[in-house]
């Protein structure tokens, strides 16, 4: 069994959850945009179809309407993708004659918060679109969405990979000839997980047809190639877990051999070294164990890494920017700094720092634990590594203390976006807390 790592500890810290908020689930989809986190659908005692929008900075939850026509009915094991202010949800309906006529495709308009029609019924016999199906993967390159896998009613899982157009709102389905000069690949798959990187797709785990994997596969868009990543240590067999791109690595969090057995373990796997670590946590903060849960990252070292080749420009871009991070203010500043990895080790103790945000001397500040007052962008050496290396973040700062003009809110938005801390959110997922507000924990590395 691999040791644990000691460079990049974790912490874990539940996120009390107000009202409204929407009921705890599983089997759901979520996805971030503009620093925001979208939930839509999944189970508790029955199959759910409402649609939430969690503003992180706020710590508050928004019910979003999903009564049009266009909207999607109640939802499970569907995937939902963010792109250019559109969510774009697939699959996952429940099975009945409506899936063999239309393709389960919904789109969501962000800006005017409404579902909007597309042209998803098929015209003609040589139409190509996907059935429904559950428990694929959906990852975004440029302005198209690539979907793997899933399981489609009695027939089981299936190895289709299909691309949809953004600009288009085409599909495409990587035939058979393709299939081969792609190599073996991953074959039928369901319960998996895929994240995005470069120009490359990593998918992991999952069921083929009714045994659990543990194997890595590499998708290159480029060549269209498929490959197997081998490493002499890594998770177990899962499914049911959540994985997100971070910086230059896949984080893979929860799931389970079964579903009766949950696990609370993060693993890193580096697409640089091509090795796998399990990240150790810090004394007192272990995460609950999850299956059928939904990751959202959100900071700049979780924004998705295209290619260039797959870059496409439509106008002014809504992905957050954070080459600006420098030139604006920074709304939020941490509350809770480690002290040296040396000494948590031992006593397992955290040292807590208290933040005010003063916009009149246009400055945020600290009071450190022995009363200094320390003004921004004083710090230096070890105090500038420490806000550097931040574990958490007051999520209330900005709604509590911060009061500005209505013509200034869309540029104190922004700056919140382009500024947010990286923070890993899990929301959701079994064992369920009956009638209680939807968990979110948050996880934050102590690496730079």
């Amino acid at each position: 069994m691999p040791t644990m790592s000691q460079k990049s500890p974790c912490l874990w810290t539940p996120l009390p959850q107000g009202s409204p908020a929407p009921c705890d689930r599983y089997k759901h989809a979520c996805c971030t945009y503009s620093g925001d986190v979208y939930v839509l659908g999944g189970r508790d005692s029955s199959c759910l179809g409402d649609l939430w929008r969690y503003t992180v900075a706020l710590n508050e939850w928004t019910e979003l309407v999903c009564t049009s026509e266009a909207a999607p009915d109640e939802l499970e094991e569907h995937s939902m993708v963010a792109h250019e202010g559109f969510l774009y949800v697939f699959g996952g309906m429940l099975d009945s004659a409506y899936t063999e006529w239309r393709c389960p495709l919904w789109v969501f308009d962000i800006t005017k918060q409404k579902w909007i029609q597309w042209q998803g019924k098929k015209s003609s016999p040589q139409s190509q679109m996907p059935t429904n199906r559950k428990g694929h993967s959906a990852v975004v390159f440029g302005s198209a969405m690539f979907v793997y896998g899933g399981y489609i009613d009695m027939r089981g899982s299936t190895q289709e990979f299909w691309t949809l157009d953004f600009d288009t709102m085409a599909w495409s389905l990587l035939d058979s000839s393709q299939q081969v000069s792609m190599g073996p690949g991953p074959g039928p798959r369901h319960c998996h997980s895929a994240v995005a990187y470069q120009d490359c797709m990593y998918l992991f785990g999952g069921l083929r047809g009714l045994r659990e994997q543990r194997d890595l596969w590499m998708w290159n868009s480029t060549s269209h190639t498929w490959s197997c990543l081998k490493a002499m240590s890594g998770p177990s067999k899962l499914v049911g877990h959540s994985a997100v791109a971070y910086k230059d690595s896949m984080l893979v969090f929860g799931g389970g051999e079964s579903q009766s057995c949950p696990m609370n373990s993060l693993w890193r796997y580096s697409f640089t070294t091509l090795n796998w670590e399990r990240l150790a946590v810090l004394p007192g903060s272990n995460p609950p164990p999850r299956i059928h849960h939904c990751c959202a990252g959100l900071g700049p070292s979780y924004q998705a890494q295209t290619s260039p080749s797959y870059s496409v420009s439509h106008g002014a871009s809504s992905r957050p920017q954070t080459g600006l991070m420098d030139s604006k203010l920074r709304p939020f500043k941490n509350k809770c700094f480690p002290l040296p990895l040396t000494y948590l080790g031992t006593e397992g103790a955290i040292e807590l720092e208290t933040f005010s945000s003063d916009k009149s001397c246009g400055a945020s500040s600290y009071t450190d634990s022995t009363g200094v007052d320390y003004s921004n962008g004083s710090l230096t050496g070890k105090d500038a590594q420490r806000i550097k290396s931040c574990l958490t973040f007051e999520n209330q700062a900005f709604s509590k203390k911060w009061s500005y003009d209505e013509e200034d809110s869309v540029d104190i938005e922004d700056s919140i976006t382009q500024h947010l801390p990286d923070l890993l959110l899990v929301l959701g997922g079994k064992p369920l807390n009956r009638h209680m507000a939807i968990s979110v924990w948050q996880m934050t590395l102590t690496d730079s």
